[in-house]
């Protein structure tokens, strides 16, 4: 049987995984869940999987975990140092989906020690993309992207030659706003934000997408997995997300990956990776879908494509100065301190700031560092949101 570990097993990729791991219970053992305040799914699933070790991130929910748990044998455990341990328990896959810069600790300490690492916070790669990388051949350990652009990237260039790619080109849908006049975006709420047009996730990715800032990060995510040249990675809005990525070859020639809106089948690729198996997500009926359609972005409705570009360009630990930023924007929008545009305004901001100093932006990729780096822009951003700069207007 092969060992398994999910961390964020709460949140909409923790819960997709449990549920194919759920359907087949004589492959798979669990070693470890992870989740949030979510104390009651957490308990839930780790009877539901016989998992070996729960654990919440917050300390200060480590009794209730216990009380929900009590009389099961499972272990239990709170904190930063509990997610930890639960990376490094030995679990042959494990899955990486904690939101966030705080997924690139445990992450690494899965690579460190040989896992297989499913890939699906998008700043792991973003913040620390030479580091992971290295940290993974060092280790001889397999890591495989679950973001559902990259997973199609992933299989549309198995085998390929990466000479022969001159385009690399990601789908977006567009978001909830994608068909709103721009002079109405400054005074987008939160609640409007939080509404997918193809996607069920969670609050935070869902309002990335409609700024599409989590296209920016999955830019930057692209060039670091796959070694790509900036100018040759694209973006296309396609409003019905069953492509998921294309590569364009030196002939022409372009390879398209399409699949259901549906996050298991990138999962599933991930967990039985390098076999195919039968996953339960829906078929395509490409006679009844009918047509499929693309169109460019429109720069001033999505700021965040811009910046992507900005970071692939300058390198360093700006990526790490730009998902710290855009957390904290996330954040501040979320809270009505700052209007949904603004969000771009305030990442821009502290790029700038950030950009001054060379000597912190091009510092040695380490972990100390990238987190160093990650609580100065967060300073820098929150300063920029209080000072009322970014204030809504």
């Amino acid at each position: 049987m092969r060992g398994i570990t999910i961390l964020g097993a709460t949140g909409s990729i923790g819960q997709n995984t449990v549920d194919l791991i759920a359907r087949r219970p004589d492959d798979f053992t669990v070693e470890a869940l992870t989740g949030g305040h979510n104390i009651d799914l957490l308990a839930k699933d780790a009877r539901r999987l016989g998992a070996k070790l729960a654990v919440t991130a917050h300390d200060n929910r480590y009794a209730d975990l216990k009380a929900a748990l009590s009389g099961t044998g499972i272990e239990v455990a709170a904190g930063q140092g509990a997610l930890m341990e639960a990376a490094q328990r030995p679990a042959d896959w494990v899955m990486s989906a904690i939101v966030g810069a705080a997924g690139l600790a445990p992450g690494l300490a899965a690579l460190e020690r040989g896992a297989a690492l499913a890939l699906a916070n998008k700043e792991t790669l973003v913040c620390a993309g030479p580091l992971v990388l290295e940290t993974a051949a060092r280790s001889g350990a397999d890591l495989i992207p679950v973001d559902s652009e990259h997973s199609a990237l992933y299989q549309a260039l198995l085998g390929e030659d990466m000479a022969s790619v001159e385009r690399v080109i990601i789908t977006a849908s567009g978001g909830a706003f994608r068909d709103w006049p721009l002079e109405q975006l400054a005074a987008a709420t939160p609640e409007q934000a939080s509404t997918h047009p193809n996607w069920a996730m969670g609050q935070r990715i869902t309002v990335d997408s409609a700024s599409m800032f989590n296209k920016a990060l999955e830019l930057i995510e692209a060039k670091e997995f796959f070694h790509l040249d900036p100018e040759i990675i694209e973006v296309v809005v396609h409003r019905e997300s069953l492509v998921h990525a294309l590569v364009g070859h030196i002939d022409g020639g372009i390879l398209a990956h399409l699949g259901p809106a549906d996050m298991r089948h990138a999962i599933g690729y991930a967990l039985n990776w390098p076999a195919r198996v039968d996953l339960p997500v829906e078929r395509l009926n490409l006679a009844k879908i009918g047509q499929l359609t693309f169109e460019a972005p429109d720069p001033a409705r999505y700021p965040a494509l811009a910046i992507a570009q900005r970071v692939m360009r300058r390198g360093g630990l700006s990526g790490a100065a730009m998902n710290a930023a855009k957390e904290v924007a996330l954040d501040a929008f979320l809270d009505s301190r700052i209007g949904f545009m603004q969000m771009a305004e305030v990442v821009t901001r502290v790029l700038d700031r950030i950009e001054t100093d060379s000597g912190l932006i091009d510092a040695a990729f380490d972990l100390d560092n990238v987190l160093s780096m990650d609580q100065i822009a967060r300073a820098y951003a929150w300063e920029n949101v209080n000072s009322g700069v970014a204030a809504v207007t």
